[in-house]
């Protein structure tokens, strides 16, 4: 097999596994997964340490946790697929209804993809104005096929020349409050929501390091708002990582808090 990784893997999928499958009698694998947010691994296995317990021995749960969220996953194996799917749905069904407060979405898919099919049922569209992540936002959401149904676009306001001439936050908000504030991430969603014409949006500016920050407002320091034109809800996080995972988490806590503000709008 070639190691370049694109090569690698349109060769197993197109030749190896269809040589595989042919030679041998293989077994169905089933896995089933679902996406929590809001509370960690560890919370997680406590609050459902008695279904993993009592899981047959050929049942397997796996905990995937990454940047503020944990997949949640069932696997079983075996020759009667029918019987597999059967038995696995059962338990999985179950599973969902122990961990029904923090479930995202019982299909192993990312949150910009739950959000953009929460959009699409409603008839609303999103846009976002970014500051710290750079368009990474943006990126997420367009990297789902059909986002162009729910997703108008971005101002990506790096400098505060922009988020004045472009989003019309105010010069004394950012030289009494910063641009890493929450009365400047208020403004900034306004802003964007006027000039997009969005049903929705997101608004996020923060420090990624590793430079700029100060003891007032450390590296890690991020502001999040997320709301439409009657209200919004705003969030101060401090992350403790290096600059691109910052900005990864910034991105999907972002996406995360417009789902839950629009499902409890609901």
């Amino acid at each position: 097999m070639p190691g370049v990784p694109f090569e690698m893997k349109g060769m197993m999928t197109d030749d190896v596994i269809p040589r595989l499958t042919e030679k041998f009698t293989l077994p169905f694998i089933i896995h089933k997964t679902l996406l929590t947010a809001g509370v960690g691994e560890s919370f997680l296995a406590e609050q459902i340490k008695d279904f993993e317990t009592s899981l047959p021995s050929n049942i397997k749960l796996a905990y995937l946790p990454s940047y503020g969220m944990v997949r949640l996953r069932l696997s079983s194996s075996g020759f009667d697929k029918s019987a597999i799917e059967n038995q696995i749905n059962s338990y999985f069904e179950t599973l969902q209804s122990l961990v029904k407060e923090n479930l995202v979405t019982n299909e192993d898919e990312p949150i910009a993809k739950v959000l953009g099919k929460l959009l699409i049922n409603k008839n609303k569209t999103m846009a976002t104005a970014e500051s710290c992540t750079g368009g990474y936002i943006a990126h997420l959401i367009t990297t789902i096929p059909g986002s162009s149904s729910f997703y108008k676009g971005s101002i990506v306001s790096y400098d505060n020349d922009v988020k004045e001439d472009l989003l019309n936050v105010s010069s004394t908000t950012l030289s009494t409050f910063g641009a890493v504030s929450e009365e400047t991430v208020k403004e900034m969603l306004t802003g964007v929501l006027n000039k997009i014409k969005s049903d929705y949006a997101i608004a996020v500016s923060g420090i990624m390091g590793p430079d700029g920050g100060t003891p007032e407002k450390p590296v890690g320091t991020v502001w999040i708002a997320a709301g439409n034109d009657q209200n919004m809800i705003t969030q101060k996080i401090n992350f403790r990582f290096d600059r691109v995972r910052n900005i990864e988490l910034t991105a999907i806590n972002a996406l995360t808090m417009l789902r839950l503000f629009i499902k409890k709008s609901e």
